[in-house]
């Protein structure tokens, strides 16, 4: 990282009196030069996102010359968001969308165009693009140089397609597995996920955010914040989160990566505590901009200006919900549907509701996007010499899907499979490309896959592949109704994969859910369908051994079949190249090493995550009040299996006292005890023993993945800062507390203690 540009400086900038990103002198020239030259009805354009429908002619491939003049000449719009079609289409297609939007920008306004794509796990819509495992695998790997390979790809392949920003990376934590966009996050960890993304927001848009070149992308992190913990487990409902659990847990990814130099940043749909973030100032205002010194630009998600009064009703109309968005620290309305947004703003303005100096600091910021991005120089450029789809990036996201599939169970050693044996392939998910895939694959919801994925190989496929074509049969058994909703299931046909399992040695029975995203994925009941579990019961009853493959967006309940299966395997969305993954992995030729982001769930009240309070899992009373609150879970945080062994020994730390300012480097050894090659992930955990707060069991303070032979051994080493530590007390103030903390990896832990309690006067560390 290049640290004079994105390490807080010293200036006078916001209440904390520090800069998230260091300014560039002369894009600050340039920015108040073009301001300067701009009347209000330029400047609400440039405030304003459009759907590209609003400019495509009536076959949605192809721009209408005389929707682009209104758009951008009349009303002045400055960027546009989504792909023709509403699916993937080739690179050079989408780079000639662009130039035209460009030509027609640069010649009205002398303002380029900004124009942005959803690139959540690869070039999505790119129909040549590298897709990796979804982030819910991405983080699996607990790897970060996966991350690192995966942004690479997702910023040299989108600046292919003249895309210079991309809506990405997803950061919401994952903490109710009911959430249809579960499969979107790292997982429920906020340490995890706020060094995922930081390494994600670098490896898109490199190591200097003012100088954006031409194998990077702006970025623009979301959902702003606790998207992912709605009350009700549906998609865009609201969300009831404490101050101190916000400020601890759900900020902490946003600010790393704003730290790590975020340029943008999308606000989540819903509501916190009864206010919609999207006109929350404290939220917006004042945490980010103020708080962490940040000129980077915010930006609505899909029509949400418009829920302020037709949904959340805080606003009467449009011109007052947009007076409420933009003063509470929105600079860019995501309004997909009516340019007429334009003159709603205009008005709020005129009305006296918005002060022209909230509008001249959102222009500025959105401004000095387009500067950073060098778009006003290059608001287009030659593509010719990029090379889509290049082997160094099928090579990682190859090893990327093997890294992401966890193995949950291997009773009596059933796997690997040896060459020879008779396999059954089963389930609905067994030969689906759109199941390993997920949604925002090529399209929205992931359907439409079969025109994009004849290459590739389903998990049939490639067990065919890998064990014999003679070996390998597929009788579905239970199959997704295409025609229909994502959940829908066509009428059970369990005798004849009962009749075809008889002649198979193995069972390998692939269940889980079809593709979706977003309200679309909403569900009553995390159960997995009863069709499918009747599929596995039926199987059982004929004795053949049944290797069960979990291939979902999130943890469906299975804890009734999870007890008939020899094996268990969640491959979750490891996308394109999940099904030779999962070959290599069943065929020995490749190692687990995954390990689950999230805490698997037994039952659909038991939603729980490994960072509880300490007091939920204790009896703290007798007689008739001795409540037995335990939550059990079907597999816990972290829980992963191998084809090898791992012993940990000799854990140690250079200092058993410490106080805030501390870096605290902590040594543990690990042997390979097996037979094979692997790869583990050493994960520290803290624990508080004692805290002015209930404390948490654990949390993950650091981890590291390191590859050792047969016998071979490490000392692996993890730096933990003292603060922390810290955790934000019911005052709402930081606080690192005088006492004593074990740390654990693996089977080891070491006792340390703070000499001395601190406690932070500002809003962080």
């Amino acid at each position: 990282m290049a640290a004079a540009a994105v390490l807080a400086a010293a200036v006078s900038c916001g209440r904390a009196g520090r800069t998230a990103i260091v300014r560039d002198a002369e894009i600050e020239r340039k920015v108040e030069a073009t301001l300067s030259g701009m009347t209000l009805d330029d400047k609400i354009g440039q405030m304003v996102q459009l759907a590209i429908t609003n400019i495509l002619d009536e076959s949605l491939a192809k721009i209408d010359t005389n929707k682009l003049n209104t758009v951008i000449g009349t009303y002045r719009v400055g960027s546009i968001l989504n792909v023709a079609r509403n699916k993937a289409n080739p690179a050079a297609a989408t780079a000639d969308l662009v130039r035209e939007m460009q030509r027609v920008s640069m010649r009205e306004l002398g303002i380029p165009c900004l124009y942005g794509l959803d690139m959540i796990h690869g070039a999505s819509y790119l129909d040549e693009g590298t897709l990796f495992p979804q982030e819910i695998g991405m983080a699996a790997t607990f790897n970060l140089e996966a991350v690192r390979a995966m942004g690479t790809a997702i910023g040299y392949e989108s600046r292919a397609a003249l895309v210079p920003w991309v809506f990405s990376p997803v950061m919401d934590l994952g903490r109710n597995a009911c959430w249809s966009r579960h499969w979107e996050s790292w997982g429920e960890d906020p340490y995890l996920s706020g060094e995922m993304s930081r390494v994600l927001v670098l490896a898109d848009q490199g190591e200097d955010p003012n100088h954006i070149d031409k194998e990077h992308v702006a970025t623009s992190i979301k959902h702003y914040m606790a998207y992912g913990v709605p009350l009700s487990g549906k998609d865009r409902t609201p969300a009831y989160v404490p101050y101190n659990e916000l400020r601890e847990r759900y900020f902490h990814p946003f600010k790393e990566s704003i730290e790590a130099g975020a340029l943008s940043l999308m606000v989540n749909s819903a509501s916190i505590n009864g206010l919609p973030v999207h006109a929350n100032r404290e939220l917006l205002t004042g945490w980010l901009k103020e708080d962490l010194g940040w000129d980077g630009m915010i930006i609505t998600d899909w029509a949400d200006v418009n829920n302020l009064y037709k949904r959340e009703r805080v606003a009467e109309d449009k011109v007052n919900a947009l007076a409420l968005a933009v003063n509470a620290g929105i600079d860019m309305i995501m309004d997909p549907y009516d340019v007429a947004c334009c003159a709603d703003l205009k008005k709020a303005v005129e009305d006296g509701l918005v002060p022209m100096s909230r509008i001249d600091d959102a222009v500025r910021r959105i401004l000095r996007l387009k500067y950073r991005l060098n778009l006003f120089d290059e608001p287009t450029w030659d593509t010719s010499g990029y090379e889509l789809y290049r082997e160094d990036f099928i090579a990682a996201a190859k090893q990327a899907a093997i890294e992401s599939e966890v193995l949950l169970k291997n009773e009596d050693g059933i796997l690997p499979l040896a060459q020879g044996t008779r396999i059954l392939v089963t389930g609905p998910c067994g030969n689906s490309m759109r199941t390993l895939g997920g949604g925002w694959n090529y399209t929205w919801q992931g359907s439409k896959v079969d025109e994009f994925t004849e290459s590739y190989n389903t998990i049939f496929e490639a067990l065919a592949a890998k064990f014999g074509a003679a070996n390998v049969r597929y009788v579905p058994g239970v199959a997704f109704n295409e025609a229909g909703k994502w959940y829908e299931e066509l009428s059970p046909e369990i005798p004849a994969a009962v009749a075809a399992a008889r002649q198979a040695d193995v069972i390998v029975a692939c269940v889980g859910e079809n593709s979706y995203c977003e309200s679309p994925g909403n569900l009553d009941d995390l159960t997995l369908s009863e069709n499918q579990r009747n599929l596995v019961k039926a199987l059982y009853q004929t004795g053949k051994p049944i290797v069960l493959i979990l291939n979902e967006g999130r943890p469906r309940v299975v804890s009734d079949i999870e007890p008939l299966a020899k094996a268990v395997v969640d491959v979750m969305l490891p996308g394109n190249f999940g099904g030779d993954a999962l070959a290599e992995l069943l065929s020995g030729d490749a190692n687990f090493s995954g390990k689950l982001p999230f805490t698997y769930p037994r039952a659909v009240n038991d939603l729980h995550t490994y960072d509880y309070k300490v007091s939920e899992l204790v009896k703290t009373m007798g007689g008739m009040y001795d409540y037995d609150a335990k939550m059990e879970v079907q597999w816990r945080f972290g829980d992963g299996l191998s084809y090898t062994t791992f012993a940990y020994s000799d854990m140690s730390v250079d200092k058993t006292e410490f106080v805030s300012g501390d870096i605290l480097t902590v040594s543990v050894k690990v042997i390979n005890t097996g037979s094979v090659a692997g790869k583990e992930s050493v994960l520290l955990f803290s624990s508080d023993l004692v805290a002015s707060l209930v404390p948490d069991n654990r949390r993950l303070r650091a981890f590291d993945k390191i590859d050792l032979a047969p016998g071979e051994s490490k000392v692996v080493e993890l730096k933990l800062p003292a603060d922390d530590l810290a955790f934000v007390g019911y005052d709402g103030l930081w606080r690192l507390e005088e006492g004593d903390f074990r740390l654990a990896a693996g089977s080891e832990h070491v006792m340390v203690r703070c000499a001395r309690t601190k406690v932070w006067e500002t809003p962080n560390k």
